[in-house]
């Protein structure tokens, strides 16, 4: 384990293992803990860095809501990947962490070799379905305002995480959750790297998300899990595993 400095906000990081690079991120309000079995499982064969976003587990939690924003998280990742000397990588995510794997190729997309996106949804065109999404995010912020850590949900990958801060995680809600345009889901169809598109069957309000990834992405694989929910490497690991597994052993 390491801790990265970005001008004074320390953020963790796990680097595990040797061969083709992986970066894998979490969704909000779990960490880097949710990915433990695939770090234990593909180490073998790859090098998988996982890390907490800011506010989340052991990384910090800057007071200021400056900090806090979707291109922050964007260079953390640019900034890991750098400080382990890793020129190009798979580049994954669950839930925000997919999205994020999508803003990421956008601004760097000379260091991604492929993607793999689980659970998660690429944004909205329409200004309507962007402020239905804010508001479901601000609720979500606001909860640890009030409710500190007890706010935690009951999603598998959220309780297999530990946090230090509400207030951190209350930020990064305002301020990394939210969605303020259309650059992302407006450049499905310029990605042009292998991309693994994963879902839980269970997972009802992100296989619409899904199917419209799948869809735009002009060299995407689909994969729908059975007996699987949001936090389907948590749900279905060995499923899960088998077709990351299957994916990445097709990559040149």
């Amino acid at each position: 384990m390491a801790t990265l400095d970005r001008s004074g906000v320390g953020i963790h990081y796990q680097d595990s293992g040797q061969g083709p690079a992986i970066l894998l991120t979490h969704g909000y309000s779990a960490t880097s803990q949710m990915w433990a079995r695939q770090v234990e499982v593909f180490s073998s064969d790859y090098r998988v860095v996982t890390w907490d976003l800011r506010g989340h587990g052991q990384s910090d939690s800057p007071e200021a809501m400056s900090e806090y924003s979707e291109g922050a998280a964007v260079e953390d990742m640019e900034e890991i990947l750098r400080s382990c000397q890793v020129e190009r990588a798979v580049i994954g995510g669950l839930s925000l962490g997919g999205y994020l794997s999508l803003a990421f190729h956008l601004v760097h997309p000379e260091t991604v070799r492929a993607l793999i996106l689980c659970d998660t949804g690429p944004g909205y065109k329409s200004d309507k379905g962007r402020d239905g999404w804010n508001r479901l995010a601000g609720g979500m912020a606001r909860a640890f305002e009030k409710r500190g850590l007890a706010a935690l949900g009951q999603s598998a990958e959220v309780q297999v995480s530990t946090h230090r801060s509400a207030e951190g995680l209350a930020r990064a809600g305002h301020g990394m959750l939210v969605q303020f345009d259309s650059r992302v889901i407006e450049s499905l169809e310029s990605i042009r790297v292998p991309t693994l598109v994963v879902v839980g069957q269970q997972d009802e309000p992100f296989l619409a998300a899904t199917d419209y990834m799948a869809a735009k992405i002009p060299n995407a694989t689909k994969v729908v899990i059975p007996d699987a929910g949001h936090a389907v490497n948590i749900d279905q690991p060995e499923a899960f595993e088998r077709a990351v597994r299957s994916f990445l052993s097709t990559l040149p």
